[in-house]
């Protein structure tokens, strides 16, 4: 098969339709029978992703995959616990108005953002990581790279705990925590293997489940009231917003491993979109109402869930489901991998990375809060990166086609916008991984006699100064591209 997905050309018109996938020089690389077997599959429910990284992917998903894949991917079990980021510290909770308000305001915002890392994938045909070659260069690539490997294998094992752990709240016992990690990761590397596959089943079967789970317990919790400990309180709104912008954004360096087999762009922004969109609200209003009704403690959440009639039930359900979040990790990881290691078969990467995550949770107990500011620090990285990526595809170099191929040029230029957003967003909220860390950024706003305001969202200014220099770069980026 001739060479496709690193080395497509970009292109970034509104048409819908594919052209055939183009070489460095723009030229045409697959014609004829070949690719319309590719675009049209006589049976595309048995047609899977390529094994190696220059085969061309086959367009077999559509609206509704994109959909049932990204509102199963909406629903967590982290983010039922994690709605205590909205409300807020005890005795300085936000009001049920406002919280919901901004679960909607910042999800919509993060899932824009996410639409487009799965709009430029769908226009290229590649994975995440292969389309930083055309923004960087294929060496230069390999940086956030393997960034994005540390944090996917990281967030991979933090939910194979989050399902073993709910696993045990369903059968009401503290033990045979390695069983339910053993089979929560063979699971997940089962659909690793099949990913196409596991989409499609992900939307026959596993959607109408948790749509099912999502309206019982949002009826039953709905019917015994919903207090409103900060009645009338919108201070600390924006801070909530912004808290819901990054839960939306640490899908954007994984979008494209999905959304480069759809048969639309559009039908990639809007699936995309649409689907996350409504299950992180719900997901979060849903969390917030169950937080509230247990006293706003977050260890006690599930209590919530627990004490309505088939409670447990329907939390299983939610628990099973858990696993397309770490099956999205852990194949993620292996698409990552084979953009260093591009003829590697990602069965075998993929196979590998997942008993990796597998036995990495058997050891780890529970993560600490320096880890998880880790994670979060490797996730300031990827707001401003989206902005240089877009700005580049749609008015840069993209707008000629990038170079995807394994010899691609570096383009150093691009990594200054980059570095730019990624201070941006660490001086407006440093991320608490080390003192020396924070103390330094700290030290910065003395200097410059700054004091973060509610309205200085990290998230959106991390994004919109990256993407105004890479702008300014657009002229020079384009010589350097040619």
């Amino acid at each position: 098969m001739p060479s496709a997905s690193p080395s497509s050309s970009s292109g970034a018109s509104g048409s819908e339709d594919f052209p055939a996938p183009a070489d460095s020089s723009g030229t045409t690389a697959a014609t004829g029978a070949a690719t319309a077997v590719l675009d049209r599959p006589e049976h595309p429910e048995r047609v899977e992703a390529p094994l190696v990284l220059d085969t061309e992917p086959p367009r077999t998903l559509r609206f509704r995959d994109h959909f049932a894949l990204w509102m199963n991917l909406g629903v967590s079990l982290i983010g039922f616990s994690t709605a205590a980021t909205v409300l807020g510290a005890p005795g300085s909770e936000l009001s049920l108005a406002a919280a919901v308000t901004a679960i909607v305001v910042g999800t919509a915002v993060g899932t824009a953002m996410l639409g487009v890392a799965a709009l430029i994938g769908a226009r290229t045909g590649a994975p995440a990581m292969a389309n930083l070659r055309g923004l960087f260069g294929t060496r230069l690539s390999y940086l956030p790279t393997v960034l994005n490997i540390v944090q996917c294998i990281g967030w991979g094992v933090f939910e194979l705990l989050t399902i073993s752990a709910g696993a045990q709240t369903v059968a009401h016992t503290t033990g045979y925590r390695w069983l339910f990690v053993l089979l929560a990761g063979a699971l997940t590397t089962a659909l690793t293997i099949w990913p196409l596959g596991s989409i499609a089943v992900l939307r026959r079967f596993v959607a109408a489940a948790v749509a099912v789970a999502m309206v019982y317990f949002t009826v039953q919790l709905g019917r015994q009231g919903v207090p409103d400990p900060g009645a009338g309180n919108w201070h600390g709104f924006l801070g909530a917003t912004d808290a819901m912008i990054a839960v939306s954004v640490s899908f954007v360096p994984l979008a494209a491993d999905y959304t480069r087999h759809s048969r639309t762009a559009r039908s990639a922004f809007w699936g995309s979109f649409s689907g996350y969109t409504l299950a992180q609200v719900w997901c979060y209003v849903l969390g917030l109402m169950a937080l509230l009704q247990s006293g706003g403690d977050p260890d006690k959440i599930f209590d919530s869930f627990l004490g309505v009639w088939a409670g447990w039930l329907f939390l299983l359900v939610l628990v099973v489901r858990e696993t397309d979040q770490s099956f999205a990790n852990v194949y993620s990881t292996a698409m990552s991998v084979q953009n260093l290691l591009p003829k590697v078969d990602r069965r075998v990467l993929s196979g590998g990375v997942g008993v990796l995550t597998t036995v990495l949770a058997l050891q780890i107990d529970k993560f600490t809060d320096s880890y998880y500011n880790f994670l979060g620090l490797i996730g300031s990285v990827f707001v401003p990166l989206l902005a240089v990526l877009a700005v580049d595809f749609f008015l840069g170099a993209g707008r000629r086609g990038w170079n995807l191929a394994e010899d691609a040029p570096a383009r150093w230029t691009m990594l200054l916008p980059w570095a730019l957003g990624f201070a941006v967003y660490q001086f407006i909220a440093p991320t608490k991984v080390a003192d020396w860390w924070t103390d330094f950024w700290t030290s910065a706003q003395e200097a410059l006699h700054f004091t973060p305001q509610e309205w200085t969202s990290a998230s959106l200014f991390a994004f919109l100064v990256p993407a105004l220099a890479t702008w300014a770069l657009t002229p020079l980026s384009r010589r350097t591209a040619r």
